[in-house]
């Protein structure tokens, strides 16, 4: 008589049902565990063998061999002791082999029979939702499964509360979806003195999800606007929050259940490695430019990234997935971020200061910034000069509109961008538009089409930049209230794309 429980196998964001099979047969006393299990999944036998002996279970002196199907499927983390440890009950009849059946199960065993919170009870949830089951999970980690509505989740704090469970002597109380986690109290865009147009072009980024580069010599604030942007952002909608907590929730940073309405803020070091920046490592497991989803990505020292891991960005830029290679599987993470970009304008910093001499003019820059090659600077919607402040401009009042302030104004824009896109899929902001939708909803009046074709012409764009030139006057519109794109809308766009002299 075979015994069967279920669990997952992670592969990117999506979790495969495994079915985790136990034979109990007659033969030398063993206990194995077969169908590609890592060597986390291969110690679960002691383990299990030991929560059980905190119970007063013995194992029968009989040959035990627990089988993970598909056997082809990679099985990693200890998230399987749980499963194996109920499908071994099961076949011992201690629990009824039909409920167990019936449940999707996660969780590592302690060897006094402890459950242990694992990583990705949310894609979890997800998988038995779509099979019909219900989730059975660590308590640690039952009030982030349990956003899943559409699946009765379970949690435990040991094994002897999951037998008295499937026994009947003590159901479990369905777990509670967590509170949701307020978002941290963002620095005030009125902080920053002068800068007006670098915040007027950080406001179009955020309406629009354009990807910004900020040029300017040390201290003139590019780490502190880039610092703001998260202020301006509108909260995560049901949907966004739900694909961001999911990737959280396999890299563990998802806190006792706690989903959060704030956008992500990524900010690696320039010295990360490819696989931090796009994923990768031991389990494939999701990058910065992942954990980003739907939030920003704010690379200081642009140009101080290695050259493999700035030229790995622009696909993703592109499509707005990575795909993690392996020798037996591609692992795809979706990574819809906005690019903020930082950057001197040379290795000193100080070639376009007129108050200090750059030794090198102007090869200097030219050599700095030339380390962004031309496909990638093409990508870039929004081209900064963020010059320095003078010391006396320091001592002045804060002026300017309040992060609230514009937050309003881009949370407007994009409500406008949602109607827009509502049938549309895989389109919520200006930056998705594409193809025919973005002809339909982009193109400038005759006056703008006329002055877009000159640019076009002298400065050399490519289709790439002149469609996101429509993009981004399209998002300017949108912060005016407009309905049509016109001349000044385009010209505004145009100013930016051209703002630091490159020709692309």
């Amino acid at each position: 008589m075979v015994a069967r429980a279920y669990t997952v196998a992670f592969e990117g964001v999506e979790a495969r049902i495994v079915e985790v099979q136990c034979a109990i047969a007659a033969g030398l006393p063993s206990f194995s565990i077969v169908g590609l299990p890592d060597k986390a999944v291969s110690e679960a036998r002691e383990r299990v063998r030991a929560a059980l002996a905190s119970m007063s279970i013995a194992l029968p002196s009989k040959r035990i061999t627990v089988n993970l199907s598909p056997a082809d499927l990679p099985k990693e983390g200890s998230h399987f002791d749980l499963p194996v440890a109920l499908a071994l009950l099961a076949a011992l009849e201690i629990i009824p082999k039909d409920e167990v059946e019936q449940t999707v199960a996660l969780g590592e065993l302690s060897l006094d029979g402890r459950l242990i919170a694992v990583i990705g009870a949310l894609p979890a949830a997800m998988a038995a939702a779509e099979g019909d089951r219900s989730l059975l999970c660590p308590k640690a980690c039952g009030a982030e499964a349990a956003w899943v509505g559409a699946t009765q989740v379970l949690a435990a704090a040991t094994l002897g509360e999951v037998v008295r469970h499937f026994t009947g002597q003590a159901p479990l109380t369905p777990a509670e979806a967590g509170e949701v986690q307020p978002g941290p109290l963002g620095r005030d865009f009125r902080d920053v003195k002068g800068q007006e147009r670098a915040k007027r072009a950080l406001e179009i980024a955020a309406a629009g999800r354009h990807h910004a580069l900020m040029v300017g010599s040390p201290g003139s604030g590019k780490s502190m606007l880039a610092a703001r942007l998260p202020g301006i952002l509108p909260p995560l909608s049901a949907v966004e929050a739900l694909e961001t907590s999911m990737i959280h929730s396999l890299a563990g940073l998802l806190s006792e259940g706690g989903i959060s309405r704030a956008r992500p803020f990524r900010e690696p070091h320039h010295t990360a490695s490819m696989a931090a920046i796009v994923g990768g490592g031991r389990g494939a497991k999701p990058g910065e430019i992942s954990l980003a989803h739907n939030g920003v990505l704010f690379m200081d020292e642009f140009p101080e990234f290695p050259r493999p891991v700035l030229e790995t960005l622009r696909q993703p830029i592109e499509t707005g997935e990575i795909v993690v290679a392996r020798a037996n599987a591609h692992v795809r993470y979706p990574c819809r971020f906005l690019l903020v970009a930082a950057a001197n304008p040379c290795k000193c910093g100080y070639l376009t200061d007129p108050a200090r001499a750059c030794a090198r003019v102007p090869v200097c820059g030219e050599d700095y910034l030339g380390r962004i090659s031309g496909p990638l600077m093409d990508r870039f919607d929004l081209r900064i000069e963020v010059p320095p402040v003078a010391y006396t401009d320091l001592d002045l009042p804060p002026s300017g509109d309040t992060s609230a302030m514009v937050a309003a104004r881009v949370a407007t824009a994009r409500a406008i961008q949602t109607a827009r896109f509502a049938g549309h899929a895989g389109m919520r902001v200006n930056a998705d538009a594409e193809g025919a939708v973005l002809e339909e909803i982009a193109a400038p009046d005759a006056e703008g089409r006329d002055l877009l074709a000159r640019v076009a012409e002298r400065f050399g764009l490519s289709a790439r930049g002149y469609h996101r030139v429509l993009r981004v006057a399209r998002t300017i519109a949108d912060l005016e209230g407009v309905a049509g794109v016109r001349k000044n809308h385009v010209a505004e766009a145009v100013s930016y794309r051209l703002a630091i002299g490159t020709k692309h």
